[in-house]
C-alpha cells in the first residue's frame, strides 16, 4: 500500500536508530540512486528493490536452508563428523562471518543471542514431550537437541533485526509497550503450559489482533515510507517461515510425529504457532530499538 510517511508526532516513537556502518550501507546508497525511467520502467525497479533487501534481511535464514538442503542430499553417511554438527559449526561459522565482514551489527548479533537461547529452551521442552524429534545421531547437542536447532530461531530474529534497519520501519498507533511485552511473555509461557493446562492460544491471538488492530508499519523502500496493516506483515513472515519449515523437515533436519513414517505437509495449523513466535522476535527487536534511544 502506498502513503506519505507518517507524520513527526506519528512515528517519534518508534523511529529508527542510527546504525553502526555495515557493508550493506554501501551497497543500498547504490542501488537507491539509481534513477531509471518513469512509468513502468520505475515500478519494476521498485519490485525488483524490494525482492533483494528482502533477499539481504533473510541471509542467515538463506544459508541456514541451503545447507540443510544441501547436507540432506550431499553428506557422507560415513562422514567423521556428524551431519548435524557440521551444521551447528558451519552456522556459528556463518555468525561469525556476518560479524567480521560488517553484514551485521553487534546489536543485532545480541537479539539473535537472545532468540538462540529462548529457542533452545523450547526445543529442550518440547522434544522431551514428543512434539518434533531430531532423528539423527550427534556429539554437540544439549539432551536430545541438536546445537544447530538454536540457530534456525536465530535465523528468525536475524531476519527480524534487519529488515527493521534495511526498510527503516516506522509505526503509527503503535499500542502500549507495557501491554504488548506482557502479551509476549504470556505467549511464550502458553508454549509450555498447554500440555497441562487449557491451550489459551486463541485468546493471544484475540488479544494480539485487538491491540494492534490499527497499528501501522511504514517501510521505505526506495524514495519513499509505504505502508501496510502490521497484523498483515507478520502473517506474511510466518507464511514465509511455514514454506521454510516444510523444506527443513523434507532435509530430516527434524521431524513431526505424522512424518517419521514419510514425509508430509507440515499442518497449516503450524502457521499459527509461527505467527505467535514471530510475535516474540519482533518485541524483542522492539526493545533493543527502544534501549537504543527510540
Amino acid at each position: 500500500m502506498g502513503c506519505p510517511a507518517p507524520g513527526a508526532g506519528d512515528a517519534a516513537r518508534l523511529n529508527t536508530p542510527v546504525h553502526p556502518h555495515t557493508r550493506f550501507q554501501r551497497v543500498r546508497l547504490a542501488v537507491e540512486a539509481y534513477a531509471p525511467p518513469p512509468g513502468w520502467r520505475s515500478w519494476l525497479y521498485e519490485f525488483l528493490l524490494f525482492g533483494f533487501k528482502q533477499g539481504w534481511a533473510c541471509l542467515f535464514g538463506g544459508l541456514m536452508l541451503a545447507l540443510l538442503l544441501g547436507t540432506r542430499v550431499f553428506w557422507p553417511e560415513h562422514a567423521p563428523i556428524a551431519r548435524y554438527d557440521a551444521l551447528t559449526l558451519a552456522a556459528l561459522g556463518i555468525q561469525i562471518a556476518m560479524l567480521a565482514f560488517r553484514l551485521e551489527t553487534w546489536s543485532e548479533a545480541r537479539v539473535i543471542l537472545a532468540f538462540h537461547v529462548v529457542g533452545t529452551a523450547m526445543e529442550l521442552f518440547k522434544t522431551s514431550v514428543g512434539s518434533w524429534a531430531y532423528p539423527e545421531p550427534s556429539l554437540l547437542r544439549i539432551g536430545g537437541v541438536p546445537l544447530f536447532s538454536g540457530f534456525m530461531y536465530a535465523a528468525v530474529g536475524s531476519y527480524m533485526a534487519r529488515v527493521w534497519r534495511i526498510f527503516d520501519f516506522r509505526f503509527t498507533s503503535y499500542p502500549s509497550r507495557k501491554a504488548s511485552r506482557w502479551l509476549a511473555v504470556a505467549i511464550y509461557v502458553n508454549f509450555f503450559t498447554h500440555h497441562w493446562l487449557p491451550d489459551l492460544r486463541l485468546l493471544c491471538f484475540a488479544v494480539m489482533a485487538w491491540l494492534f488492530a490499527r497499528t501501522r508499519v511504514y517501510f521505505r523502500n526506495w524514495r519513499q515510507h509505504r505502508w501496510m496493516p502490521l497484523l498483515l506483515g507478520w502473517l506474511l513472515v510466518a507464511l514465509f517461515i511455514w514454506f521454510a519449515e516444510n523444506l527443513s523437515t523434507f532435509s530430516h533436519a527434524w521431524l513431526y510425529p505424522s512424518q517419521r513414517d514419510g514425509w508430509t505437509l507440515v499442518s497449516p495449523e503450524k502457521l499459527g504457532a509461527w505467527l505467535l513466535l514471530m510475535y516474540i522476535s519482533f518485541v524483542l527487536v522492539e526493545g533493543l530499538h527502544q534501549r537504543e534511544g527510540q
